[in-house]
């Protein structure tokens, strides 16, 4: 209210509303009180182990005087026990500063396990910041008789003297409870064994309490040597619970009992070839005797073989018996001795058994064929019908069973498929049709195989000889030599050389198509270029020219060469038309006139005519003409030396070159003047001639220079045509 100071005075009032604030100044409390059947005083809950899981044993109130979420408050339990927090209610209307919870088991109770737990439940509010308070519960796990008496064994054995007094204690047996009080209190008592109906109350007996086993009567072990019952446990609880145990009284024995051997006779079977010191058997002895009584002795005696000792030794402790030798059935297949046991006792007891060793078979030699040598033959006639039997290979084997079971192939020298052979008997046969490709000598491969496993074989040879008859032995009994060193490999079946001349035949036949293929092509190669030369332009072979300035004088018409009667020509000499060529001299001299000689000029030659008649050809008209013309070749082909104006490489044989000098190079390119008065000058028109001539002379040493030379040549030349 507000109130002025004038007169009257003036007032006013207003109405001023405080919220206070709620701050988290107060802890969670948390209450836990009795619920069901379930006693709790003094903060001690006693909870017995059979409860079922999930069984409420408290009940948890938690609480917050603050408000909001300041007195928001969340519960749980602490720590690994086996209980947990629900809500006892999921009402709305509840006010969430009080919560209720009850406290729950969540995993069995085991007693002998845990005997306490101490849950401790914290709860925290939502305060900032929160504020936390706890509060702890002992659970007390109460005893129930839920575990039976137990023996530390299934089965006690026990070891009891025989000859014993009555009422001697045999021995205690002792269960413990896991309970306790009245549940872990145990009696106990003989009951019959499952595996027996005999009742042990006549023989045995038990001290309830103590568990203490006596014996009522003497024990006798050659009458009997194992006592077998059972005895059980009971304890005092409500129900009452009980566990068992089996005893076992074995009545030791004093040595009145010799060794003795499973079998009287035992019998093994080896292999041959075991390595020395293998083991090849076992025997079995027993003593029903006990301790020193039945440590037994074992040894060999000799048997049917006096050596037995020294070849097989017998292993102590298990009576294993050992051979120091490897066996061989072939030298020996069997074997007989004694094993003797003798035990500890005293007086020592024995006992004998017989041991019969037989050695098995194994494959380890391979066939041995005894017919036929592999350096004999048959003889067997061309005109043989078919199925003839040509030999029978003969093997043995000195294995037994399946490992001498032999069988033959032919495995070589076969390649016409003629012989066939019997697996099992190895009877050789003739199956095919003989040729004379097949006469001669035949080399069979037959192998031999046994059934062993791994199979062993032998191979021999079976030499046939085809013929009608055996004319030289000598001659067969060489190639059999021969074929004995001739890889097996390789067929030796009839007469080699008949596919061979059948080759060659095949071989001739394609080198004459070969040779004949050639001359055609060559045939065709000369055609093509003889129509190639006749289309050129320029100096032809046989052509007049009418500005023939080299043409010799004509000689008389009698001295021409005479025709025969059927119109042809006369053969002319062979020297008729040979130009030789020089070599120059230093001097430089020309010629005078055509029948002198040219003088030398440097890097020419000079030429002269030898035996030149009226059919020699005109060398100079060659050389004028303005036709490139090839290299100088002489054919033995050219046409004779009766036709005038033939190019150089068309001379005949008589028109050879022989040159004198060194490499001179004559052509015809273009026509330089020239006179036929005697006083002309011969050494010009010889150096054109050389300097633009076509004609090529590629070794002075290749050109003769004399006549003897010549006549060689000649010679050569009447010989090719």
């Amino acid at each position: 209210m507000a109130r002025d100071r004038g007169q009257p005075p003036k007032t006013d009032k207003a109405t001023v509303v405080l919220n206070i604030r709620d701050e988290n100044d107060n802890v969670p409390t948390i209450d836990i009180r009795k619920i069901g059947r379930i006693p709790l005083r003094d903060g001690v809950a006693s909870v017995a182990e059979d409860v079922l899981v999930d069984t409420p044993i408290a009940l948890v109130q938690v609480s917050d005087r603050d408000q909001g979420e300041n007195g928001v408050v969340t519960c749980t339990v602490v720590g690994d026990v086996p209980f947990q927090l629900k809500p006892a209610s999921e009402g709305e209307g509840e006010p969430q500063n009080k919560r209720k919870y009850f406290l729950h088991t969540s995993a069995p109770l085991d007693y002998e396990a845990v005997r306490d737990y101490n849950v401790v439940i914290v709860a925290v509010d939502s305060g900032s910041p929160s504020l936390s308070s706890n509060n702890s519960l002992l659970v007390r796990v109460g005893d129930t008789n839920d575990n039976p008496p137990m023996f530390s064994q299934a089965v006690l054995e026990v070891s009891f003297p025989e000859n014993n007094l009555p009422g001697e204690r045999v021995a205690t047996v002792v269960a413990t409870d896991a309970d306790s009080g009245k549940n872990a209190e145990i009696t106990y008592s003989l009951e019959a064994s499952p595996l027996s109906s005999e009742a042990p109350g006549s023989i045995f007996s038990i001290d309830p309490d103590s568990g203490d086993v006596s014996v009522q009567a003497v024990l006798d072990r050659e009458q009997r040597d194992t006592y077998e019952f059972q005895v059980t446990a009971r304890d005092k609880g409500v129900p009452s619970l009980q566990g068992s145990t089996t005893v076992v009284v074995r009545v030791s024995d004093r040595n009145d009992n010799e060794p003795r051997f499973m079998q009287d006779v035992f019998t093994f079977y080896v292999k041959e070839n075991l390595q020395p010191n293998s083991p090849v058997g076992m025997v079995t002895v027993m003593d029903f005797d006990k301790g020193r009584n039945a440590e037994l002795s074992l040894s060999i005696q000799p048997g049917d073989h006096e050596q037995a000792a020294g070849i097989f030794s017998i292993e102590n402790d298990t009576g294993t018996i050992f051979s120091t030798v490897s066996f061989d059935r072939e030298q020996q297949t069997s074997y007989t001795f004694k094993v003797k046991a003798v035990d500890g006792g005293e007086p020592p007891r024995s006992a004998t058994a017989t041991v019969s060793l037989f050695v098995m078979d194994e494959n380890d030699n391979a066939p041995t064929v005894t017919f036929p040598s592999n350096s004999s033959y048959t003889v067997l006639p061309p005109s043989s019908n078919m199925r003839t039997v040509v030999a029978t290979v003969v093997a043995t084997d000195a294995d037994t069973g399946l490992n001498a079971d032999l069988n033959y192939s032919i495995v070589g020298g076969n390649p016409f498929k003629l012989f066939e052979i019997d697996s099992a008997s190895g009877v050789v046969s003739l199956v095919g049709k003989l040729a004379p490709k097949h006469y001669g000598l035949h080399r069979l491969v037959v192998q031999v195989n046994d059934s062993g496993q791994p199979p062993q074989s032998t191979t021999a040879l079976l030499h046939v000889f085809v013929n009608e008859s055996l004319s030289n032995a000598t001659v067969v009994e060489s190639q059999v030599a021969r074929s004995l060193h001739t890889p097996l490999a390789q067929d030796i079946a009839g007469d080699p050389s008949y596919e061979l001349s059948k080759q060659r035949l095949s071989i001739v036949i394609g080198v004459v198509a070969g040779i004949m293929t050639v001359i055609l092509l060559i045939l065709v190669v000369v055609m093509a270029r003889y129509c190639r030369s006749k289309g050129k332009h320029g100096y032809e072979a046989g052509k007049k020219d009418h500005e023939d300035f080299f043409t010799p004088q004509q000689h008389d018409k009698a001295k021409k060469p005479k025709k025969d009667k059927k119109g042809k020509k006369g053969k002319q000499p062979l020297y008729s038309s040979i130009v030789t060529v020089e070599a120059s001299k230093p001097n430089g001299q020309r010629y005078d006139s055509v029948n002198e000689k040219l003088s030398d000029s440097p890097g020419m030659g000079r030429y002269r005519s030898v035996n030149g008649g009226p059919g020699s050809p005109d060398l100079a008209r060659h050389y004028k003409s303005s036709s490139p013309l090839p290299t100088v070749q002489l054919h033995p082909q050219s046409p004779t030396a009766g036709k005038k104006h033939q190019a150089v490489q068309d001379l005949p044989p008589a028109n050879t070159f022989v040159g004198a000098g060194d490499n001179i190079s004559i052509g015809s390119d273009h026509c330089s003047e020239y006179s036929c008065q005697a006083s002309s000058k011969y050494s010009k028109q010889a150096y054109l001639l050389a300097e633009r001539g076509k004609v090529k002379f590629d070794s002075a040493q290749a050109l003769l220079t004399n006549r003897e030379k010549i006549g060689v040549l000649s010679t050569s030349f009447q010989s090719q045509i």
